[in-house]
């Protein structure tokens, strides 16, 4: 914003010290030189950004994709695919499925148990109120 600022009270100070600025333009005109020059310069500032996150993009993407290769080196594995991707996947899903069976199992029953503590309590509330 102030850049923006910076180049608007620029652009509006040049037009109107010169001489034939100031006595042939009107303000329509100083508007839309004021206004070509600050799209101008915002174009110019926001591809600069464009290209430097870029250029940052690219090398971290490089120096990502070195570094996985470089362990993948080391280790010995490069892509888990195929056969053992499935085998990954078929484990990793039976033991969400456990879990979740396990979970659903204990909600249950304490589900089951809150019901029959409300209904005892409501019984002897209900045995109190009315001997």
């Amino acid at each position: 914003m102030r850049i923006y600022n910076a180049l608007t009270i620029a652009a509006l100070s040049a037009l109107l010290v010169s001489p034939a600025g100031a006595r042939a333009q009107s303000i329509k005109k100083v508007g839309d030189a004021t206004h070509h020059v600050l799209k101008k310069s915002g174009k110019a500032i926001k591809q600069g950004a464009k290209d430097a996150g870029s250029a940052t993009h690219q090398t971290l993407t490089k120096a990502g994709n070195a570094t996985k290769t470089t362990l993948g080196n080391a280790t010995g594995i490069h892509k888990v695919g195929g056969d053992v991707g499935k085998a990954a996947n078929s484990v990793s899903h039976t033991s969400k499925r456990l879990g979740a069976k396990a979970k659903h199992g204990v909600k249950r029953k304490a589900s089951a148990a809150h019901n029959a503590l409300t209904k005892a309590g409501k019984d002897a509330k209900a045995t109190v109120k009315n001997p």
